[in-house]
């Protein structure tokens, strides 16, 4: 990364971003995250309503983080009495123990416990997405969940992104002696892999008191492919600084395997939302600072 362009992209005030003349993907804005969770919520909840009003199946790539939108979404189904029957749910990413194993569903970053405990249980059963439709990303179900994706078109793909750009778990490859192009990672699929230092540091930091110690080391995710094959993308983040960098990488940097994040430009239907903490950028708002660029 050219620190010369990082200084200049991240120099930028938040307000002039979404008109940016030199954005690369689409931006909106949110005050904070109660607003951004009831914007992921009723979006979602609409596409589901227009899916069971055209009698079809939605299909549809689900997060464990952002994680505000859980508690709205779950409420508005019940309130609505809103079938999801005709939903079908592709989880995007695991954590895993440091021999490639499933975590404990007790475990704080068990995706599988969590999204279980908060997206599932809360809808009344009759309401609920069948058991058939969830599709668990593990590593023994790896082949079972790329045959369900091929099976049909993937009508959203909803998500986050890392410190470094990730989307899912794509993160930004580091070995030096295994480098990997922008097509490469362009048609990448469904791996094992070893996380980050600096993804394990961040993911100790915001849940666990920085105990990096109990931070899974290793990750099951989609690939780029299984995401860009959405009909559309949206991604949300409303965890401020952690995100900033990154964010700024997204809209004004060319495509680069240091930030995958990059890659969605190329996407016809994607779309960012950020809260404004997280739009914002300190450098942004210090332009006495001095950098060697």
């Amino acid at each position: 990364m050219n620190k010369k362009d990082l200084y200049t992209w991240c120099s930028v005030p938040v307000d002039d971003l979404a008109g940016h003349p030199d954005r690369r993907i689409a931006l909106r804005l949110c005050a904070g995250p109660a607003e951004m969770a009831n914007l992921m919520a009723t979006e979602l909840l609409d596409d589901v309503r227009a899916a069971a009003v055209q009698d079809r199946m939605f299909r549809v790539i689900i997060p464990c983080g952002p994680v505000e939108w859980l508690r709205p979404f779950t409420r508005m189904v019940n309130k609505a009495s809103l079938s999801l029957s005709h939903v079908e749910v592709f989880h995007m990413d695991e954590c895993l123990d440091w021999q490639g194993r499933t975590l404990p569903r007790t475990h704080p970053y068990s995706f599988r416990g969590y999204m279980q405990r908060h997206f599932y249980d809360p809808v009344r059963p009759q309401l609920a997405v069948p058991d058939a439709h969830r599709h668990w990303l593990e590593p023994e179900t790896i082949e079972a969940v790329l045959e369900a994706i091929e099976s049909g078109p993937i009508d959203l793909m909803y998500g986050g992104w890392g410190q470094d750009g990730h989307v899912a778990y794509n993160q930004a490859r580091r070995n030096a002696l295994s480098e990997i192009t922008v097509d490469e990672l362009r048609t990448s699929s469904v791996r094992v892999q070893e996380n980050n230092v600096d993804t394990v540091l961040a993911l100790g930091q915001r849940k666990l008191g920085g105990a990096y110690q109990f931070v899974p080391p290793m990750s099951v995710t989609l690939g780029l492919r299984e995401v860009l094959s959405a009909r559309k993308i949206r991604l949300f983040s409303d965890t401020g600084a952690w995100k900033q960098t990154a964010l700024r990488v997204a809209l004004f940097s060319g495509q680069t395997v240091e930030y995958p994040i990059t890659l969605l430009q190329e996407h016809d239907d994607a779309l960012l939302t950020a809260t404004r903490e997280t739009a914002d950028h300190p450098i942004s708002r210090h332009p006495e600072w001095s950098f060697d660029v």
